[in-house]
């Protein structure tokens, strides 16, 4: 188990930076929009949506974006543009929608609209 263990370390050794940061707001992306319940045909009757959750994703996608956005190269503009669209599909799925600059990941992107 321990020359698996050292093995796949190895491996992650090896994989650069900007794809490791890429997967994970990938993954972040991928559940935000689970969460958004838009993987389903109707989103609004979702079994899955889960806004507070959705909420708590999209802000640590942001805050992830805006942190490494230096480090992702021609990667940064559609993982920003997959951020924006994931924070406008929260505000037209909220009953309440958050103000301008309120809504989630938008301390660290500034608003969206």
């Amino acid at each position: 188990m321990t020359d698996e263990l050292d093995s796949t370390v190895r491996d992650l050794a090896d994989i650069p930076a900007v794809e490791v940061i890429s997967r994970a707001a990938v993954m972040l992306m991928s559940s935000a929009a689970e969460k958004l319940g838009l993987a389903d045909h109707d989103p609004d009757s979702s079994p899955r949506r889960d806004l507070d959750e959705a909420r708590r994703v999209i802000t640590a996608l942001a805050g992830l974006v805006t942190a490494s956005v230096e480090y992702l190269g021609p990667h940064a503009g559609p993982i920003r543009e997959g951020l924006q669209s994931l924070q406008r599909a929260f505000r037209e799925a909220s009953a309440h929608p958050d103000e301008p600059g309120k809504g989630p990941g938008e301390k660290y992107t500034g608003p969206v609209y």
